[in-house]
């Protein structure tokens, strides 16, 4: 399933990171894409707020993996910015995503296409710019019942009521 929501400012991204942390369970990997200055950190910065973590959320690019948790589930936000493909893959970021080594949490890998390996039926959520906004558009599996529910959430919420 698809959907598109304008954000027309920092203020409608930071909202629908904070929804997507306010509803999203453990194991959730979200893959963000995006050309430079898209709203991929303030997102993750919004998803931080909606899992409660009080922690500044900056963007691991030079660290590459950034570890929260303090919120409601733990946070891992990844930056693969610096890397390309076969670098990119020797991070094991499948630890993250199978739950084995670490509590399982909420993994969002920015800069995702640089991935080659890839787990299951990831979220991908793409933005671009639009006019003097952003334009977010998410891509999930039909059978993830969490994304059916926040899409109604999103239409009904007072920042993004008529950009959904």
């Amino acid at each position: 399933m698809t959907i598109s929501i304008q954000l027309p400012d920092l203020r409608a991204t930071h909202r629908l990171g904070w929804l997507m942390g306010q509803w999203l369970p453990a194991g959730t990997v979200l893959l963000l894409s995006g050309p430079l200055g898209s709203g991929k950190t303030t997102l993750t910065q919004g998803i931080g707020s909606g899992l409660g973590i009080s922690q500044t959320i900056d963007s691991p690019t030079f660290t590459l993996i950034n570890e929260y948790l303090t919120g409601r589930v733990p946070l891992y936000h990844v930056d693969l910015y610096r890397l390309e493909g076969a670098a990119a893959d020797s991070l094991y970021l499948e630890t993250y995503w199978d739950g084995e080594e670490v509590e399982p949490g909420i993994l969002v890998i920015e800069w995702a296409e640089r991935l080659q390996y890839l787990p299951e039926q990831p979220i991908r959520l793409d933005l671009d710019y639009a006019g003097a906004g952003r334009r977010a558009v998410l891509h999930w599996s039909a059978s993830n019942e969490v994304w059916s529910n926040l899409q109604e959430v999103l239409k009904r919420d007072e920042v993004l009521v008529d950009e959904v």
